[in-house]
């Protein structure tokens, strides 16, 4: 058994899920290690997002094992999960086009971890949440735009409004998939910048495509392919591994 207290807020052992007899995860361990940013990649295929829908129960395995803080959280339902702190960037990801920045912010921010929305409370207690709201805003930067009808914001803004009520949720463990994907340059730098300053009092684990935003954001890096481990360490043992150089050249996401 493994000991409650220790360092890694995220142990999986033997994690396998099979899809009609394929495995699209075998036999994965993973550590993730307290107010660290972990990252998965690996080729098309490789089972990260099956790997996230696993650690969040999207998904149920169908062997092994995951731990929380120390805690057992196989058998536990996805409600019960989120509850615990684990949120998957983007759960909220449909942002309400027709209500302003700060009123997308604001509803989640109503909504308790595993509960629904609370949308006859009255003006007076949403108004309690403003200072809140302006906060979040301000640590992603949409402060200026709070206003603004979020049907109105670029797409970078759209991605950054999401992430801002992902935070609202104060998630201990947040789960980022594909981050970046389909921003432009200034939005990818903006994002990386972003998951660099809130990572400070919690855990990130990314699967990210773009190589370059791993390379400066991951601590640990644990490279995917086939459904099992391929390698592990920094971006500077991964990216020279002849393993991990043979697996991209076979066919980079």
């Amino acid at each position: 058994m493994i000991a409650p207290a220790t360092d890694n807020i995220i142990q999986a052992r033997g994690l396998t899920k099979r899809f009609h007899g394929f495995a699209a995860v075998a036999g994965v361990d993973l550590d993730v290690r307290r107010h660290s940013i972990h990252a998965l990649i690996g080729p098309n295929g490789a089972g990260k997002t099956t790997c996230f829908n696993l650690i969040t129960k999207v998904l149920q395995p169908s062997e092994g094992t995951i731990r929380f803080n120390g805690e057992d959280i196989t058998a536990e339902s996805p409600a019960r999960v989120a509850r615990r702190g684990i949120v998957r960037s983007f759960q909220i990801s449909a942002i309400f086009p027709r209500m302003t920045v700060a009123e997308n912010v604001r509803i989640a921010l109503q909504r308790p971890v595993g509960t629904s929305f609370y949308f006859w409370r009255s003006q007076h207690s949403l108004d309690s949440l403003d200072d809140r709201v302006d906060s979040l805003l301000d640590v992603v930067g949409l402060l200026p735009l709070r206003n603004r009808s979020a049907a109105d914001l670029p797409y970078g803004r759209k991605r950054v409004l999401e992430f801002a009520t992902t935070l609202a949720l104060e998630p201990e463990l947040l789960l980022l998939d594909e981050p970046t994907s389909g921003l432009g340059s200034e939005d990818v730098e903006r994002i990386a910048d972003l998951i660099r300053n809130v990572s400070a009092n919690r855990t990130i684990l990314m699967v990210e495509h773009n190589l370059s935003v791993v390379s400066r954001l991951a601590d640990r890096i644990t490279v995917l392919a086939r459904g099992k481990v391929l390698a592990e360490g920094t971006y500077a043992q991964v990216s020279t591994d002849p393993r991990v150089v043979e697996a991209y050249i076979g066919g980079e996401e």
